[in-house]
Parts: C-alpha cells; sequence; structure tokens
C-alpha cells in the first residue's frame, strides 16, 4: 500500500526546507483546510496547496 499521508520531515526534504518550516507548511495547509491543528496532511491535499506534481512527490518520497 501507498503513503498517503506527508509528515514535516518529508515535506521539508521535499520542498528543500527544513523541519521546522515543513512543520509551518503542514499547518498553513491544515488552516486553509479548515483542519484540526493535528490532522493529518495527504499528499494530494500537499500537492495542491504546493501546486507540485504528486507522481514527483510521491517519488521524492520513495526514495527517501
Amino acid at each position: 500500500m501507498s503513503q498517503v499521508c506527508i509528515y514535516p520531515k518529508e515535506a521539508a526534504a521535499v520542498t528543500g526546507n527544513g523541519y521546522q518550516a515543513g512543520k509551518r507548511l503542514l499547518q498553513r495547509i491544515r488552516v486553509q483546510l479548515g483542519k484540526p491543528s493535528r490532522a493529518l496532511v495527504s499528499i494530494q491535499e500537499f500537492c495542491a496547496y504546493t501546486h507540485l506534481p504528486e507522481q514527483e512527490v510521491r517519488a521524492a518520497l520513495a526514495r527517501s
């Protein structure tokens, strides 16, 4: 089964930022989507927010 959600460390690696920046990015996504502060963010939601191609993000996550 493939990965469904993205974590701060992974968001940081995909965007080339640090861990704290990854946490802030995921929190901004949650706020925009109206999710609770500790809700998980799916890869699809992450890609829609960042305008990154989902296939490339999944490939980057598989490599790490």
